[in-house]
């Protein structure tokens, strides 16, 4: 018999086969974590005692019961306690942030992410970046509504004999913080990796061992011309590519696809979200909102007043560059503009259709709605884009969800008063005055 050689294929599969190899166990090596060096979570505060408000722990059965009513009427529709729904579970908040960053996360997560908090921007991040609502509650509100969930905590919760609880969740289920969820992901990423390569691993294996049997039987000159023939058949690919199913289904997988991309793109007709044109002046809303603290109203004016927001005039960019940064190429064009009594060509972003009608004072001065709701978080931004699609469907989305601020103004009290007898506690919102009809914004 022939000694056995390896072919130079063969021999590329044995390289890549000690290769995956190694990799394979750098993974595995690499998902074994060392507690001793763990420390504090990002977002989470080095050895705090979370801070938790009387009703919330005291189990105050009125509280208890406010709270189911605000937290069915407000939150149910994306959050639950025991279990992530579009939002993470509230089971344990209590353990993870104090009440003094809770209650302003409730009434403008939106700022407070703005704001660069790393605990609000890590849970804005790991939920796919969906803005969480503006809630106009008070702080005792806000406090019944944990002091509700803080009851239901464990309550619902399957545990490993199929029983369920009734008391307080188990420490690595409802009170896993966001980061303990976020490594847990990264964990199973590491997994999923490994496997993969594991699998490629043993079909190199494979295909190794089948070429080294075949120069075995190469080597052997008592097989006769039937198992030479057997030995030596290759595969048709052809047969694949010319069979009349497979064709079928290739044509049918493309038509569907096509299909697919013309409703998406039909769908996304007139929708600018992501919109980010090229100024004519390189203005930073990063450097003068965000760095310097400039107050929206200082430039844009009629923010709070007007149904448009309007765009600064250049005399207001003179009132500081008069003296600042005079010998910037882009203030210079300001001059330029002044000297030539000619506007500044800026190029709109947020467009809304003419068949629609919105009023800017409406929703700031009135509202209390803050710039970042729906602008995103325009401080951080260099050059602007259009961060919200400002769909129909995304205004009205907004008009369920949002509380209508009715404290003070007689105006709403009968409507108030109609809409808690036939409602019970459902919060009054802008739909309830009317805020989804269609003559509100198209007349």
């Amino acid at each position: 018999m022939d000694s056995i050689r390896l072919r130079p294929f063969s021999r590329l599969f044995l390289a890549l086969f000690l290769f995956f190899v190694s990799v394979g166990s750098s993974f595995a090596q690499g998902t074994a974590a060392d507690p001793s060096k763990a420390g504090v979570a990002p977002g989470a505060t080095a050895a705090a005692a979370p801070a938790a408000a009387a009703g919330a722990t005291t189990g105050d059965p009125a509280a208890i019961a406010a709270g189911d009513a605000l937290f069915k009427g407000n939150c149910a529709q994306c959050h639950a306690v025991n279990e992530v729904v579009v939002g993470p579970a509230l089971a344990g908040i209590t353990k993870r942030r104090p009440m003094s960053w809770i209650i302003p996360w409730i009434k403008n997560s939106s700022k407070l992410v703005a704001s660069g908090d790393e605990y609000a921007v890590k849970i804005f991040n790991q939920y796919q970046k969906q803005q969480m609502p503006s809630f106009q509650l008070s702080d005792a509100e806000i406090t019944s509504i944990i002091a509700y969930t803080t009851s239901q905590e464990g309550v619902g919760v399957k545990v490993a004999d199929g029983a369920k609880t009734d008391g307080a969740a188990t420490a690595d289920g409802a009170t896993a913080s966001a980061g303990d969820e976020v490594d847990g992901g990264k964990a199973m990423n590491i997994l999923l990796i490994v496997l993969v390569v594991v699998l490629i691993v043993l079909v190199v294996t494979l295909v190794i061992i089948a070429n080294i049997m075949k120069d075995v039987l190469r080597g052997r000159k008592d097989l006769d011309g039937r198992d030479r023939e057997v030995m030596e058949q290759r595969f048709d690919f052809s047969k694949i590519y010319k069979s009349t199913a497979v064709r079928a289904i290739v044509g049918v997988v493309f038509v569907l696809a096509v299909l697919y991309e013309t409703i998406q793109g039909a769908m996304g007709v007139g929708l600018q979200q992501g919109y980010q044109p090229t100024q004519p002046i390189a203005f930073s809303h990063k450097l003068h909102a965000g760095e310097n603290q400039i107050n929206c109203a200082y430039c844009h004016t009629s923010v709070y007043k007007s149904k448009s927001a309007n765009i600064p005039s250049p005399n207001i960019c003179m009132n500081c560059h008069s003296q600042i940064k005079t010998e910037s190429p882009e203030i210079k064009k300001i001059y330029r503009a002044i000297e030539r009594k000619q506007p500044i060509q800026w190029v709109r972003i947020h467009n809304l259709p003419d068949l629609a009608y919105f009023n800017h004072s409406q929703h700031t001065q009135v509202g209390g709605i803050e710039c970042q709701t729906c602008h995103g978080p325009i401080q951080n931004m260099e050059v602007v884009y259009q961060y919200s699609p400002l769909t129909m469907g995304w205004c009205i989305n907004c008009h369920r969800e949002t509380p209508l601020n009715t404290k003070g103004n007689g105006y709403y009290d009968n409507l108030v008063k109609l809409h808690d007898t036939e409602n019970g506690a459902v919060p009054f919102t802008v739909s309830s005055n009317g805020g989804t009809e269609c003559s509100k914004c198209h007349y």
